[in-house]
């Protein structure tokens, strides 16, 4: 069996290890969500990771409603993110961008626009007197043309920038999910009913992506179990595994799967796992993510559950996060009050190894 630190193939990119990094969200970006130099040091600290995968990054004014995240729509937000991609790639690394539309979760106090989401539903917030998500309008058939034309356009942009693949953000509650899962997803059209219409907007996206950019340059990540920010399903399974078997059949370098937990510690659920159903149909490598230690993520590969494993937050804290695993040693606490702030506080100051011996 492969140990987590074999190299291995996803699609077009020879990762030197399974432990990838995960996307992860840290506003660090302009008001004008352009990605910033300090941005250049973060993403290079963490280039030994068998890849990274970017924080989500917006596809599209309207996709895009959340402070200070990164785009990439626009020509300025492209040659910002060449030199980050450049001192990964120096640094011996590989670097895939998340594609990122928000749906319902596009806050309009960002965009200045009313979001789309499947349908008209408005999304929950911990605090409802200070909920910042509008009620979202459901997406014309125009609305989703063109968000199908800002995947392209964006992925195009992925290309030109030097990035090295494309995985395309279809959990967490955000648009591609709004649609898979019929707890948000109430149209009666050709993208909502039945799960293979649900699946419908998921798949063309992923055509789109793919006619840009290649299939073995393509990914994407799910959560296919349990509740997130207001998005689920009544029978996950009947949605899922048709989904993992239309991403099987296009040949993506690799799926990703986010998975909740009952113990979980961003978010729990007692749903059950889908990722064994999901690996009996989808062929190609699985990665798996969410709260996993070394020794589970290296159980899940002996077992054949997984071919990679992705970690967030350990990599927030731990830019050397492989050769500590590696050495057995111990890792950085991460600092949550640092996660979404501004400035190099928490981002690019986690010491490495040598600098903690020192």
């Amino acid at each position: 069996m492969p140990s987590l630190f074999d190299p291995i193939t996803l699609g077009a990119i020879a990762a030197p290890n399974r432990i990838l990094m995960a996307p992860l969200t840290r506003t660090r970006a302009t008001d004008d969500h352009v990605p910033t130099e300090l941005m250049i040091e973060y993403y290079r600290q963490r280039a030994s990771a068998g890849l990274i995968i970017t924080e989500a990054t917006g596809i599209s004014r309207q996709g895009l409603g959340w402070p200070n995240a990164p785009g990439i729509w626009t020509e300025t937000q492209v040659e910002a993110w060449k030199p980050i991609i450049e001192a990964v790639h120096q640094a011996g690394g590989r670097i895939m961008v998340q594609l990122w539309h928000m749906g319902r979760l596009a806050r309009p106090d960002t965009t200045g626009l009313q979001s789309i989401s499947s349908s008209a539903i408005r999304a929950p917030y911990p605090v409802p007197e200070k909920n910042p998500y509008d009620t979202p309008r459901p997406a014309t058939l125009d609305d989703i043309k063109q968000t199908l034309d800002d995947y392209a356009s964006a992925s195009r942009n992925a290309i030109a920038a030097g990035f090295d693949g494309v995985q395309v953000h279809g959990a967490n509650g955000y648009l591609i999910d709004e649609f898979l899962r019929n707890g948000v997803n109430h149209r009666d059209d050709g993208y909502g009913g039945s799960p293979e219409n649900r699946i419908r907007l998921m798949r063309e996206v992923m055509e789109r992506v793919i006619a840009e950019v290649g299939a073995d340059r393509t990914s994407i990540r799910l959560s296919p179990n349990g509740e997130t920010q207001g998005t689920d399903d009544s029978d996950p399974e009947a949605v899922f595994l048709p989904a993992a078997k239309a991403l099987d059949a296009l040949g993506i370098a690799f799926l990703e799967l986010r998975e909740l937990a009952p113990d979980g510690t961003y978010g729990a659920s007692d749903v059950p796992k889908l990722s064994p159903k999901i690996r009996e149909v989808f062929n190609g490598p699985l990665a798996l993510n969410q709260d996993y230690s070394l020794e589970a993520g290296q159980r899940d590969l002996d077992s054949g559950l997984a071919d990679a494993i992705a970690w967030g937050r350990p990599y927030i804290a731990n830019p050397d996060l492989v050769e500590r695993f590696r050495q057995g040693a111990p890792l950085n606490p991460p600092n949550p009050k640092t996660f979404y702030s501004k400035g190099p506080e928490g981002y690019i100051d986690y010491p490495a190894l040598e600098a903690a011996a020192v």
